[in-house]
């Protein structure tokens, strides 16, 4: 990825959309034979050069054609080069040829990130384990579902990111305000073709920027989907819950001062770069909104954002495999943590049962709550044996019942359905 957004890879693709638009020229009989093979033949251009170049025009397409030009072996025939374009012509279809290649690389990398996602949720998916809301003990699940809900969000950022990269694969060579003032349709088409890329059905001299900020939106998403995933295996890490580890390799420290800190540095870092990836969004909109047929205010930042967010996402989907795929996962942990207190993560269904035999929804609710509460953070406290002993309850629910509604198997009785609506999609 840092070689597709380096300078040197900048100027070859501008060099590819230059001789795309001079095969279509040659095509037309513009173009002599001699000359476009002179052209296809030149060297790449050097990025010092135009750096140099630059600094006196204070045009950086103006530097790179001179550059270009200045090859002794390309000859009169450089005079066909950048034949009726014009500079956004040129940058905006080499964008778009970036920008589909970095959609490319990334759905790649998404789909080995959705296949190591899969594993896990299928290795995990009857691994018992706690539910959490407001990050306190719900009900019981399973590892499984929890990373299935993952997989599922990645499923559908995969399809932003494969509809945003559809949507940047289009070139424009319509020339200034995008009237075909000293070029042609047929030329659009041509050179498109060559490219790999759909001419855009109208321009106004850049491309709109509302489909590249759809794509910076998909990474956006991307971001905040891995950060989401990062956030749970940081708050399962912690040390009084520690259902499961990022991997810790042999001779890793995991601080300065304190020798037996094993720390989630690797889902911080994603948490923190998703922060990022999201800033990028707020200029990609505004450079939607630009001065007439165009102006440059978009430039500035996409030098920045289109890079920096294409390395970006694609470090993040590759740090949050590396994680998955060594992770480190203990179910006796999460065994100990569902039936601290003496499973009083059971509560409603002990309520439903009373409410089923006839006792008022409030006062069921009182009754179970009260014995959960005897048995909340204490470490004698045990729920169940509680509720067998209360008098009022037992004329309800038998101690049979009671240890029925206690059964684990309850709460996982459509597991496998729901693995099943989630992977056959």
């Amino acid at each position: 990825m840092r070689k597709l957004w380096s300078e040197e890879n900048k100027f070859l693709t501008w060099q590819k959309v230059e001789i795309a638009v001079c095969k279509a020229w040659n095509k037309k009989g513009k173009i002599p034979n001699e000359d476009l093979s002179r052209i296809e033949k030149s060297k790449p251009v050097n990025p010092e050069r135009v750096k140099e170049l630059d600094a006196q025009v204070h045009h950086d397409v103006i530097a790179f054609l001179t550059a270009w030009s200045e090859q002794s072996e390309l000859g009169d025939s450089g005079r066909f080069i950048h034949l009726g374009l014009t500079s956004s012509d040129l940058i905006d279809t080499a964008v778009s040829l970036m920008l589909k290649e970095t959609g490319e690389i990334l759905l790649f990398s998404l789909n080995e990130l959705l296949q190591t996602t899969k594993n896990l949720a299928l290795e995990h998916k009857n691994t018992l384990t706690i539910g959490r809301s407001h990050g306190v003990h719900g009900e019981p699940t399973t590892f499984g579902l929890k990373i299935a809900n993952f997989y599922q969000d990645l499923q559908r950022v995969k399809e932003k990111l494969t509809l945003a990269t559809e949507a940047v694969s289009v070139g424009m060579f319509s020339g200034p305000v995008g009237t075909y003032s000293n070029l042609t349709p047929e030329i659009e088409q041509s050179a498109c073709e060559n490219l790999g890329l759909k001419p855009i059905s109208i321009s106004t001299q850049i491309i709109s920027r509302e489909r590249h900020a759809d794509f910076i939106y998909s990474l956006a998403s991307l971001g905040t989907i891995i950060e989401k995933v990062a956030t749970e295996l940081r708050h399962l890490q912690r040390t009084e819950v520690l259902e499961i580890e990022e991997p810790f390799y042999s001779g890793q420290k995991g601080s300065s001062s304190m020798p037996h800190k094993r720390n989630p540095w690797r889902s911080e870092n994603l948490c923190g770069i998703a922060r990022m990836l999201r800033s990028y969004l707020t200029p990609a909109l505004e450079n939607v909104t630009l001065w007439h047929e165009r102006d440059i205010s978009h430039s500035s930042t996409e030098r920045i954002y289109f890079p920096d967010a294409a390395n970006l996402a694609h470090f993040s989907l590759k740090r949050l495999n590396t994680i998955l795929q060594d992770l480190k996962v203990y179910p006796q942990n999460m065994n100990k943590n569902l039936f601290l207190y003496g499973g009083v993560v059971h509560s409603q269904k002990i309520m439903l049962a009373l409410i089923e035999k006839g006792l008022k929804r409030e006062t069921a609710y009182e009754l179970v709550q009260a014995h959960a509460l005897k048995a909340w953070n204490n470490p004698l406290g045990n729920f169940k044996d509680s509720l067998k002993k209360d008098s009022q309850i037992i004329q309800h629910l038998s101690v049979e019942i009671i240890d029925e509604l206690f059964d684990i198997s309850n709460d996982l009785k459509y597991v496998e359905e729901t693995f099943s609506k989630v992977f056959s999609e």
